[in-house]
């Protein structure tokens, strides 16, 4: 299955983004990802068992930042890739109040997010028409 691209989705909690960047595991994933990559290619680079690779990608790819692709093959054996989904993530505390009361005061995470080809656009155009057909 392959999801929705993050920009689509409801944004993340805090609390998603930063349980997942507080893995070691999952950090080791991220930065390994310097090219769209198979589970088992993740879980082999990163030395990390395939079962714990599925649950950390998960993970990740929940809380937006990372992006599953689906290669089709015409054996039918389709490929799941994953990559990126973010260029910067910032976690930033706001205040709701004027005066500045710290009971009113929010985290906030927000991204900056490469932009997409033209290839990835028609991918995802081509993955919402399937879906409506």
């Amino acid at each position: 299955m392959v999801r929705n691209p993050p920009l689509e989705r409801a944004p993340p909690s805090v609390d998603e983004v930063l349980d997942a960047l507080a893995d070691d595991a999952a950090r080791r994933i991220v930065t390994a990802l310097s090219e769209p990559k198979t589970a088992s290619e993740l879980s082999e680079e990163c030395d990390i068992p395939l079962s714990t690779t599925y649950r950390k990608l998960e993970q990740l790819t929940e809380a937006s930042l990372l992006e599953e692709s689906t290669d089709i093959r015409r054996d039918g054996q389709h490929t799941t890739r994953y990559s990126i989904a973010f260029e910067t993530v910032t976690v930033s505390v706001s205040s709701d109040g004027d005066d500045g009361d710290a009971e009113c005061r929010e985290f906030d995470v927000s991204f900056t997010r490469p932009e997409r080809s033209r290839d990835e656009r028609l991918a995802d155009l081509w993955s919402e028409l399937r879906e409506e057909t």
